[in-house]
């Protein structure tokens, strides 16, 4: 297929025709230069921007891992790993990241991928192990490098560098100006693209205060919700414990919502996700965790229930919303003496929010589990055939559809959910019985 038809086809996958300039600036240079530093805000598109150019870089008849990502989360490399699926280049990704059963892995690395991507930390435990061979590895991308090297990462990325005899390109990647690249980095005279201070001014992000008089700010965060309404909301904590405090304490008080932290398992991060994008959670309550590298949708509301300690990470936050030209609110809750942080040069508009307001309706979406995905030959045009005919659902009935290795989630229309369950249970799905249940 020639290139530009080829091309047409992947961004049809993604449902827009042509690449943005920042996009386009990365193919070109990533396919010329052999150092590169892309800067880029959150939800501008980098990932495709480096992809793209790494297909064209990936050869057909080399055998072997040829192009090697570090991201510093299990949920940015899953989301990597989803963006190049559906990219549909015929290369074999795999994806390595703790709290992944090491021996599939070292099994799945028995057909060395044309791309590996994952975390450090994992990704140094296979090459001591010699899992996978390193010979032919010529491009190394550091995906939020910056944040990487914040949760202490950077002898790990040293040793991993310093094992890979062969590397011609590398690509630091980040949606933070400012930050020093690190020497074992082995960059010299890096080509900087900076698209950061473009999508700035052109980003509407709105910045408005919310007082409490109570140093427990958690009735003033209910009365916001309050008044917020039904929009996806994203309420950022600093600690663990807080975040599920946080949740506990809205539930009692009657707002449905979802928590995300670190101490969470894997698979119930990702199923928390996937109801926070399908609209089955409105409010998610979450740390930082969630501030960057996350496959969520746009929203329009974020609050900051404590304020970060640095101000890399407030602008990670608020890069959740303000997001390619689009507009948001991030509003920061202090008790009436709680001072503002240094980040902060001027005074934000207090907005004055009344208590006593009705309860945010309840989300209209329920998130179904099927334990059967791409594996077991199943796709979405399956999945909606089964449950039109079996579940007697109409298209409306059924929204967002995620389909997996494994297993797959459908968004669904709450008040289906009682007449949907019975009548599937007992059906088959391509001649095969599989477990249907709300998803947790």
């Amino acid at each position: 297929m020639q290139l530009n038809e080829r091309l047409s086809t992947t961004l049809s996958h993604f449902s827009i025709t042509s690449l943005n300039r920042m996009q386009e600036a990365a193919s070109a240079a990533i396919l010329s230069d052999n150092d590169i530093l892309l800067l880029s805000p959150t939800g501008s598109g980098k990932t495709l921007g480096f992809l793209l150019p790494v297909w064209q870089l990936l050869k057909e008849d080399t055998r072997g891992v040829q192009c090697l990502i570090l991201v510093p989360s299990r949920e940015l490399a899953i989301q990597i790993e989803q963006v190049w699926k559906k990219m549909a280049t015929g290369f074999k990704v795999s994806c390595c990241y703790g709290g992944h059963d090491m021996q599939t892995e070292i099994q799945n690395l028995t057909e060395p991928p044309a791309l590996l991507i994952g975390t450090p930390g994992r990704i140094g435990d296979h090459i001591k192990r010699a899992t996978f061979d390193v010979v032919n590895i010529s491009t190394l991308i550091l995906d939020e490098f910056d944040k990487s090297l914040s949760l202490g990462f950077e002898e790990e990325m040293s040793y991993i560098i310093a094992s890979l005899p062969n590397i011609r390109k590398r690509v630091l990647v980040s949606a933070t100006a400012g930050i020093p690249i690190p020497e074992f980095t082995g960059i010299g005279k890096a080509t900087v693209l900076d698209f950061i201070e473009k999508h700035e001014s052109a980003a509407v992000l709105s910045l408005k205060l919310v007082l409490s008089t109570e140093k427990d700010k958690v009735t003033r965060l209910f009365d916001l919700l309050c008044y917020i309404q039904d929009e996806p909301v994203l309420i950022f904590c600093n600690h663990r414990d807080a975040v599920e405090r946080t949740g506990a304490m809205l539930k009692e008080m009657g707002i449905e919502n979802a928590v995300f932290h670190g101490g969470m398992e894997q698979m119930q991060r990702e199923q928390t996700l996937i109801q926070f994008r399908n609209g089955s959670v409105r409010f998610l309550v979450a740390t930082d965790l969630a501030a960057r590298g996350l496959d969520i949708p746009e929203i329009k509301h974020i609050v900051h229930y404590h304020l970060p300690s640095t101000e890399t990470e407030f602008t990670h936050r608020n890069g959740r919303t303000a997001r390619m030209d689009a507009s948001g609110t991030a509003y920061l809750l202090l008790h009436n003496d709680e001072p503002m942080p240094y980040y902060i040069s001027q005074r934000p508009p207090v907005l004055e929010v009344p208590a006593g307001q009705k309860l945010p309706k309840p989300a209209e979406w329920v998130t179904i589990y099927i334990n059967g995905g791409k594996k077991d030959k199943l796709n979405k045009v399956d999945i909606v055939g089964f449950l039109s005919q079996k579940g007697k659902l109409e298209k409306a009935d059924m929204g967002l559809i995620i389909v997996k290795d494994h297993n797959a989630f459908v968004a669904v229309k709450k008040q289906k959910i009682k007449t949907l369950l019975p009548l599937v249970q007992s059906e088959k799905i391509k001649g095969t019985k599989y477990k249907i249940v709300v998803a947790r």
